[in-house]
């Protein structure tokens, strides 16, 4: 019988594993894939989380990350809104920085398993069995479901917001191209918008949300891509000056903002698979640090003060409520600010004029340093 087992390698996953392995806990984690890889994410990180990864011996200098302390954000038609980040944030691909976890959390004794998909996952008799794609089944005490947006977990969990398509997709470029590197943009467009902001390596991440029908509309992305996002001038700027670094993008389909459970069939969630911001609140990556941190912490507590589980659902579900709940829902209303041409032409138009909202928002959807 393991004592956790942690669904996922993202984040919020390697947080919490590393977490639990300084407390003592034995823990193993669950990846369907092999470190290093991209996965579809602006790859912006608020300095909240700094003095959380300083205290789990995480290293961010080593890894030479982009230090942003400036936004921009465009309207479809190319206007202008600048404003300053009020704690900053850093730059790091999910590549370098999950890779690096991952090998942090190695030195610490967690235990990996790479390239095995978790196909079914039950709870009886006070503990979980989960079945793996490789045959093999694990038993465990606990369990942690860190992994991401979307999976057939989620079917198999008859998880309410599975049932219904999301209209929308994620595209995720590198590149380089010169822009000052303490800026993070966004760029609106018909029915999404993209981000740009610097990484580390001289890189530059630029990924964007749009919508499934603008795609279906002109067949291919590159289509998609000139007959939509070229009418931003600074990202058609983008396409036409910047060196595109891979053959083709990252992908990813049926991205849902719909609210969701933090605890599924006794699993504390967290991370992407327990409620995803919009992407243009720029704190995805920073809640799920954050959210991993929540769930290592009641993790530790339980099986230090003999809670029964019940106890840890609950207190689990009351700090992550009290520290997500209105940032996701802050952020569902701004997607909708954003959501046709007009209305973010009025929406940029009105921020330009009222500085105090847009840091307003920044600091609604965006946590204290922890």
């Amino acid at each position: 019988m393991e004592q956790v087992v942690i669904i996922g390698g993202g984040l919020a996953g390697l947080t919490s594993a590393l977490h639990l392995a300084q407390g003592g806990i034995a823990v193993t984690v669950i990846e369907k894939k092999a470190y290093p890889f991209h996965r579809v994410c602006g790859e912006y990180v608020s300095n909240e989380v700094l003095p959380y990864l300083h205290s789990l011996g995480v290293a961010i200098e080593q890894l030479s990350p982009a230090r942003i302390s400036k936004f921009i954000l465009s309207s479809p038609n190319g206007k202008i809104l600048k404003a300053d980040l009020d704690l900053g944030g850093f730059g790091l691909s999910r590549y370098t920085f999950d890779n690096y976890l991952y090998q942090l959390a190695q030195q610490h004794g967690v235990t990996f398993k790479l390239n095995t998909p978790v196909q079914d996952v039950s709870f009886t008799d006070g503990h979980f069995t989960l079945k793996l794609a490789d045959g093999e089944s694990i038993n465990a005490e606990v369990v942690l479901g860190a992994y991401g947006k979307r999976t057939n977990l989620d079917r198999q969990l008859s998880r309410s917001f599975f049932k219904a398509r999301s209209p929308y997709i994620g595209v995720k470029y590198h590149l380089r191209y010169h822009q000052p590197q303490d800026q993070i943009a966004l760029h609106n467009f018909k029915d999404g918008y993209a981000g740009i902001s610097a990484i580390e390596d001289n890189r530059y991440c630029f990924c964007y949300l749009t919508t499934r029908h603008n795609l279906q509309q002109h067949g291919t992305i590159p289509a998609m891509e000139q007959a939509i996002l070229y009418l931003n001038p600074h990202l058609q700027h983008i396409f036409a000056e910047a060196e595109f670094l891979y053959s083709k993008p990252e992908v990813i389909n049926e991205i849902s903002f719909a609210t969701k459970t933090c605890v599924e069939e006794h699993m504390l969630m967290c991370g992407d698979a327990a409620g995803m911001i919009t992407p243009l609140c720029g704190n995805g990556m920073a809640m799920a640090i954050h959210a991993g941190r929540i769930a290592a912490e009641e993790v530790v507590h339980y099986f230090r003060n003999g809670q029964n589980r019940q106890q840890l659902e609950e207190r689990y579900t009351y700090a992550w409520k009290k520290q997500f709940q209105s940032r996701l829902q802050l952020g569902r209303t701004v997607q909708r600010l954003f959501g046709s041409p007009v209305l973010s032409e009025i929406t940029v138009g009105v921020l330009r004029r009222a500085p105090a909202v847009v840091n307003l928002i920044m600091r609604q959807t965006h946590g204290k340093p922890f």
